[in-house]
C-alpha cells in the first residue's frame, strides 16, 4: 500500500480554484463516505481550510490515479485544472508533508497555530466515518505530537501571527487610527474571534458582529462589549461601517457589489475597507470596482504575511530538523509492521500446510493405511512444503549470480557456505 498526499495549497492554486474544491462540513461527510467504496482506498483524511485541499490516503499503488478523479469528478471541476495546480506526495514525503502542515510550516503565515486544530478536526471527522485504521491512527497521532513539540521547543509561535493579525495589521496601513473607526465583523467562527483580539488590541472604538446564527454573535459579542446583527440587517447598517472583515462558511457571497455601492453613496463616498477572508468567497470580487472601497482576499495579505515570517525563519529551520528526524522514525516504526505482517504472514502459511497435512494423515489412518506409509508420506510432504520456498530463493539468487544474496540466504537459513566455495590451494 502507498501512502501520499494529494493537494492545492495557497502556493499552487489561486483562491478561485481552490473555492471549488473546498469541502464544507456538510459535503465532507458524503465525501468520506464516497471514499469509503473508492476501489483501492484503504484509509482517507481530507483536511480543508481557506487555504488547503488536502487528501491523505492509503491506497494500492495502481489506484492512485483515481483520487485525482475522484476529487474533479465530486466538485464537478474539470481535473485538468486540478493537476496543473496541485501536488503529490508520497511514502516517506507524504508523511513530512502532514507533519510540516500540523505544524504550521505550511501555512499561509509561518507557525499558524489554528492549522493544527483543523487537522485535528479533520482527522476527527475521518475516524468518526471509519476511514480510520491503524496506521492513520499513529501517523496522524506522531504528526500531533510533533506539532507540540515544534511548537513548546522552538519559537515557531514567539510572536504570534494568523491569516486574522495579517488583516489587523492591512487596516492599521489604510486607516492610522484604527480607534476612531467602526468595525463590522462578518461570522462568529475562530477566524473572526482572532480578527476580534487583534482589534480589541489596538483599540478599535465600536465592534459590531453579524452571524447567520444570532446565539453565537451574542456569544462572542458579550466578550467584546460588541453589537449583534442578524446578516438580513447588513443592507441597512453597512453604511455605518468603516472596516468590514469577513469569514463565514457560506457558499454564496454575502456582500455584494450593490450593497457596497448603496452604502458608500450613503457615506458620501466616505471610504471603507473590507477583507475578505474567506473560501468560498463572501464579499463579491466586483466590489474591487467601486472607487471608495478597498477589497482584499487572503491571496492579498501575502505581503504582510512575508514582513511577519522574517523573524520566524530560524525557527523554522529547527523545526524542520526535528521533523526529518521524526520522519525516518515513522518510517522505521511502518517498515517494522510490514516486517512483523511479513512474519505472520509466513508463519501462519507453514501452519496451515501443516494442519491440512496432519488431516489427511488422519483419514488416511482411520481408513487403515499403514501407520509407518502414513508418517513417512506426512514428513515427505510437510518437508517439501516448507523447503519450497528457500529453496526457490537460492536457486534464483544463484541463477543471478548474486553472490551476496545467496550468502545472505545461506547464513540465515543455518547453512555451511563453506563447502563448495572453499579455495583452492596453488
Amino acid at each position: 500500500m502507498t501512502l501520499l498526499a494529494l493537494g492545492i495549497n495557497h502556493k499552487t492554486a489561486p483562491v478561485a480554484l481552490r473555492e471549488k474544491v473546498a469541502f464544507t462540513p456538510d459535503s465532507l461527510v458524503a465525501a468520506l463516505s464516497s471514499l469509503k467504496h473508492l476501489p483501492g482506498v484503504e484509509e482517507s483524511v481530507i483536511v480543508s481550510t481557506c487555504n488547503r485541499t488536502e487528501l491523505y490516503a492509503r491506497v494500492n499503488p495502481d489506484d492512485t490515479p483515481c483520487l485525482l478523479s475522484w476529487l474533479a469528478q465530486f466538485h464537478h471541476v474539470d481535473k485538468n485544472d486540478i493537476a496543473s495546480n496541485s501536488y503529490l506526495f508520497e511514502q516517506d514525503e507524504a508523511v513530512k508533508h502532514i507533519m510540516r502542515v500540523a505544524s504550521g510550516l505550511d501555512s499561509l503565515i509561518l507557525g499558524e497555530p489554528q492549522i493544527l486544530g483543523q487537522v485535528k478536526q479533520s482527522f476527527g471527522d475521518a475516524r468518526h466515518s471509519g476511514m480510520v485504521s491503524a496506521e492513520f491512527e499513529r501517523l496522524f497521532q506522531h504528526a500531533f505530537a510533533v506539532a507540540k513539540r515544534v511548537r513548546s521547543e522552538t519559537d515557531i509561535g514567539a510572536n504570534a501571527v494568523s491569516v486574522a493579525y495579517a488583516a489587523v495589521q492591512l487596516a492599521k496601513h489604510i486607516f492610522a487610527e484604527l480607534p476612531k473607526r467602526n468595525v463590522l465583523l462578518v461570522g462568529a467562527g475562530e477566524t473572526i474571534e482572532l480578527v476580534a483580539q487583534h482589534l480589541k488590541e489596538q483599540g478599535v472604538g465600536r465592534l459590531a458582529v453579524a452571524n447567520r446564527t444570532v446565539a453565537r454573535a451574542e456569544m462572542l459579542a458579550s466578550q467584546l462589549q460588541a453589537d449583534v446583527l442578524t446578516l438580513s440587517q447588513l443592507p441597512a447598517h453597512l453604511k455605518d461601517f468603516d472596516i468590514v472583515i469577513s469569514s463565514t462558511a457560506s457558499q454564496l457571497p454575502l456582500i455584494g457589489k450593490g450593497m457596497v455601492e448603496d452604502a458608500l453613496r450613503q457615506r458620501r463616498n466616505m471610504p471603507m475597507f473590507l477583507v475578505d477572508l474567506a473560501v468560498p468567497r463572501d464579499i463579491e470580487e466586483q466590489v474591487n470596482e467601486l472607487g471608495d472601497a478597498y477589497l482584499y482576499t487572503v491571496d492579498d495579505l501575502q505581503h504582510i504575511v512575508e514582513q511577519n515570517m522574517a523573524s520566524r525563519e530560524q525557527a523554522a529551520q529547527e523545526a524542520e530538523k526535528m521533523i526529518a528526524h521524526q520522519v525516518v522514525e515513522f518510517m522505521t516504526w511502518k517498515q517494522s509492521q510490514q516486517s512483523i505482517d511479513l512474519v505472520k504472514q509466513f508463519r501462519e502459511r507453514g501452519m496451515q500446510q501443516r494442519d491440512e497435512l496432519t488431516e489427511k494423515a488422519k483419514h488416511q489412518l482411520a481408513e487403515g493405511r499403514a501407520p509407518d506409509e502414513v508418517v513417512q508420506e506426512l514428513a515427505y510432504k510437510l518437508t517439501n512444503a516448507l523447503m519450497h520456498a528457500p529453496t526457490k530463493a537460492l536457486r534464483q539468487a544463484a541463477a543471478q549470480d548474486n553472490a551476496a544474496l545467496t550468502q545472505w540466504l545461506g547464513e540465515n537459513l543455518s547453512l555451511d557456505m563453506v563447502g563448495g566455495n572453499e579455495k583452492k590451494e596453488g
